[in-house]
């Protein structure tokens, strides 16, 4: 397989990202032999899960992208008295239970973070850390993303702001890079792009102790605005600007609508029908990501219903082949 480190190399001159991201995937798709899922599930809470084995029962080729606490909200709930069939049980004591389920159905859950997902027509590829994936059909259940997106990092995306530092850093090759680190894994993204800039910036986002190599700079602040005109040129934190080529910003998942161009949102919703269909086709959403209220219950149905659709699309294509 081609890695994106160094066909990315070839991204020399300037135009939309988007496109030249999807002109990317295709030739990796054709000069590679890309095993292509019926299924890609995003998120392993109560929604990812359901979906996952109600693809799977229907004998569906499923890849279930998630972390190793499923979800962070399950994590910290001290008691579920709601859950049919389950009474008072602890977020952890549901997990385990949830866990159990999946290893029963041999649902293996890829502890990597989805960097984008494009449509690519009959299919969708999904940009995952220096590798690539596709899949026919792509049900979104990455829950809710309650913080907001920083000025001016929607307007720069594509054009010095990134998700992927691993992905992009050969484009800033002997330049300047900021990273705003959101989990401890960012270290490591950090640590790489500094093989490649002249000079790395690191804001860590969280508490603890930082392991990074001595030549980046740890800068203790917190992001305001991501500044520049047709690209990025500086971050403007609470006490600093900082003059900077680009900006990675990494967290445990990404925002849905940065994750899926064209992805229409309701506010921090993704926009849904009744049958969990979103405005793309073959893309389905389903638990908190796809609106209130947040239960359990709610999204593991939602995730019923959303993989019976994507099944039913799915069959649908095959049929017409």
């Amino acid at each position: 397989m081609i890695e994106f480190s160094i066909i990315i190399q070839l991204y020399s001159i300037e135009f939309d990202k988007i496109q030249f991201d999807k002109c990317l995937l295709n030739i990796i798709s054709e000069v590679n032999d890309v095993d292509r899922y019926d299924v890609a599930i995003i998120g392993s809470g109560p929604a990812g899960l359901s979906a996952a084995i109600n693809a799977v029962i229907r004998n569906k080729k499923v890849i279930l992208f998630g972390n190793e606490n499923l979800s962070n909200k399950l994590l910290k709930a001290p008691k579920i008295n709601n859950y049919l069939g389950i009474y008072d049980i602890s977020g952890i004591g549901l997990k385990e239970k949830f866990l159990e389920h999946v290893k029963h159905m041999n649902i293996e859950i890829k502890k990597e973070r989805v960097n984008s997902i494009y449509s690519m027509g009959e299919y969708f590829a999904l940009s995952v850390n220096e590798k690539m994936y596709e899949a026919t059909s792509v049900i979104m259940a990455s829950g809710v993303e309650f913080s907001k997106p920083l000025n001016g990092e929607e307007k720069l995306l594509g054009r010095g702001v990134g998700y992927c530092a691993t992905c992009d850093a050969p484009l800033y090759k002997g330049k300047v890079v900021t990273i705003i680190g959101y989990t401890k894994e960012a270290e490591e993204d950090a640590n790489y792009v500094s093989e490649l800039a002249e000079k790395v910036y690191y804001l860590p986002m969280y508490k603890g102790q930082v392991n990074l190599k001595k030549y980046i700079e740890i800068i203790e602040d917190k992001p305001l605005e991501i500044l520049g005109d047709d690209k990025v040129s500086y971050l403007k934190t609470y006490k600093d600007k900082i003059k900077t080529d680009a900006v990675f910003i990494i967290k445990d998942s990404v925002a849905p609508s940065q994750l899926v161009p064209g992805l229409l949102m309701d506010r921090e919703h993704i926009a849904v029908d009744i049958n969990m269909k979103t405005n793309i086709e073959g893309c389905f959403a389903a638990g908190d990501c796809a609106g209130k209220p947040y239960q359990y219950m709610k999204a593991a149905g939602q995730g019923q219903i959303a993989a019976l659709n994507a099944v039913g699309y799915i069959d649908k294509i095959k049929l017409n082949k």
